[in-house]
């Protein structure tokens, strides 16, 4: 199969193609994201390898509900973000630059210490993937070969060409951050369209979407906004993609008070009442009922959860309510207690 490229040359200059923003670089000159450099007309992605944190942690952190519930992915990230987001909960990972001499972690040592530690998957979180783009190709093929699954929490916010190549090279799970509506300028000239646009491609090409709204005071919880949201999420990605609506808490110089479990609980009930959404959860709130997994048909309580584990399971060996019988979309197999 042909490899595209992921930049086009203009002159002596080069557009980046690993994410929308399409950064334009000149020699020598990186992007925003600080991973990808112009030498001598070729993208060169010097963020390679570097990683900022290795850890083992629960799948329900990431937050997926319905993705290989109950399992540990290695968890790992690199050095800064294509958005910056001013209230980012990892801000000294995603607004820092590529330390000097960093030690390169390969492929193959990443995927032998997930399997020496005993995960199921890997995952690309902490900062934004994107940054890893080139790294994230050759682990997750390798770790695919292994038998790990792979997945991404991420902005959501890669081309096309980046997109499908990330799912042709085994990326089967994204949690995407939905971070607002096309009337919210606080990040610039985001187009949060593309990110619905990518949530969208992922569900046609085979893998498993789980979208998250961090509903951030003053900012992106207006009522105009919440509703295009709810609405996009309804009809590009359909009622049965779960949505975690999430607490927002003061972080890096976001001062905004934290938002109101009263709000949180309105949005999910506009979310399911008037949009139809059937998976909506809430989450950073401690809550064992808004982590709960019901029956959309019958209300039957199938999956309970609790500090990021499952701590009940119930559905038939086939994903189905055992009451009524519904189908119950869950991706990859369940790690049993």
């Amino acid at each position: 199969m042909k490899i595209e490229p992921l930049h086009e040359r203009e002159d002596e200059k080069i557009k980046c193609l690993v994410c929308e923003r399409k950064c334009v670089l000149s020699p020598n000159k990186t992007g925003l994201c600080k991973n990808y450099i112009n030498i001598d007309g070729k993208l060169l992605h010097i963020g390679y390898g570097k990683l900022s944190a290795i850890e083992s942690r629960p799948i329900e952190i990431k937050p997926f509900f319905h993705y290989y519930p109950n399992s540990t992915a290695l968890t790992f990230s690199g050095f800064g973000c294509n958005f910056y987001c001013p209230w980012c909960q990892n801000y000294h990972l995603s607004f820092s630059d590529l330390p000097q001499n960093p030690k390169e972690t390969s492929p193959e040592e990443l995927v032998e210490l997930a399997l020496r530690k005993g995960d199921n998957g890997l995952c690309a979180s902490f900062n934004e993937p994107t940054t890893l783009y080139t790294y994230l190709l050759d682990v997750f093929a390798l770790g695919k070969k292994k038998g790990l699954y792979n997945c991404l929490v991420t902005n959501g916010y890669f081309t096309h060409r980046a997109l499908r190549r990330l799912i042709e090279n085994g990326a089967s799970g994204f949690s995407i951050d939905i971070k607002g509506c096309p009337k919210m300028k606080v990040l610039g000239t985001i187009d949060n369209k593309n990110v619905f646009r990518n949530a969208r491609e992922a569900i046609k090409l085979g893998a498993h979407v789980e979208m998250v709204y961090l509903v951030v005071t003053n900012t992106n919880d207006f009522e105009e906004c919440y509703r295009w949201i709810f609405k996009k999420h309804m009809e590009l990605l359909g009622e049965d993609t779960p949505l975690h609506i999430n607490r927002y808490y003061p972080m890096n110089y976001w001062r905004e008070k934290e938002t109101p479990v009263e709000r949180l609980l309105m949005l999910k009930e506009v979310a399911q009442r008037e949009y139809n959404l059937n998976y909506v959860y809430i989450g950073n709130i401690g809550s064992i009922k808004h982590e709960t997994t019901y029956c959309p048909k019958c209300g039957e309580k199938l999956i309970i959860r609790s500090a990021y584990r499952v701590l009940t399971w119930r559905l038939t060996k086939d994903n189905k309510c055992p009451k009524c019988g519904t189908k119950i979309p869950i991706y990859g197999e369940f790690k049993p207690f």
